[in-house]
């Protein structure tokens, strides 16, 4: 079952109507119903709301039938491997549950990413003939959901990346702190995330 379906069933079965659960969340109706069609996804704060109204846990909700067995795949993209050996184990530590997948090139994380569900990425902004602003955009071209963080040293750049469609920006040095801020932020909440 998808999100909106599963959202719909348990609306339903609690009695509410679509009016109801927007007041109780302070939201319109339209809202509800966007995501009752699918059409929209709520971040993971108001998921967290939805589920405290309908008393249920929030991994009900985010049960969509989804039993690959595949490990949580989370990228880490960066042209300079000093960072990568760093930041690497910082999320292994911050997202303890998944496996993080580095590289160097883009290339490599776009073919990665066209054979692997990827529901989260870390990407530098400056890596030379491909920019992680290009990457974030083709990533989101083979997975609209995908969660794009993006990495880097430089203020100047923050504009440009919210552009993209990114979920997040995090200036380096990575930290455990700033992943969990950014996580629970997601534009498309990761149940084994939350």
């Amino acid at each position: 079952m998808t999100f909106a379906e599963i959202l719909h069933k348990k609306r339903t079965d609690k009695g509410l109507s679509q009016q109801k659960l927007a007041d109780a969340l302070f939201v319109d109706r339209s809202t509800v119903a966007s995501w009752e069609t699918g059409r929209r996804v709520p971040d993971a704060v108001t998921m967290r709301k939805i589920a405290d109204a309908l008393e249920v846990d929030i991994s009900v909700l985010l049960h969509t039938g989804d039993h690959s067995g595949e490990s949580l795949k989370v990228l880490m993209v960066d042209n300079e491997r000093i960072i990568l050996r760093g930041g690497k184990p910082i999320l292994e530590k911050a997202i303890p549950n998944a496996e993080i997948v580095c590289f160097v090139k883009p290339s490599e994380a776009i073919e990665y990413a066209r054979t692997h569900k990827v529901p989260l990425a870390f990407l530098d902004i400056e890596m030379g003939r491909m920019s992680g602003l290009d990457l974030c955009r083709e990533l989101l071209a083979i997975n609209p959901r995908t969660n794009v963080i993006f990495l880097t040293a430089y203020t100047a750049y923050s504009l440009d990346a919210w552009e993209t469609g990114a979920s997040g920006f995090l200036m380096k040095p990575l930290t455990v702190e700033g992943v969990h801020k950014q996580l629970s932020k997601l534009r498309y909440p990761v149940p084994e995330l939350i």
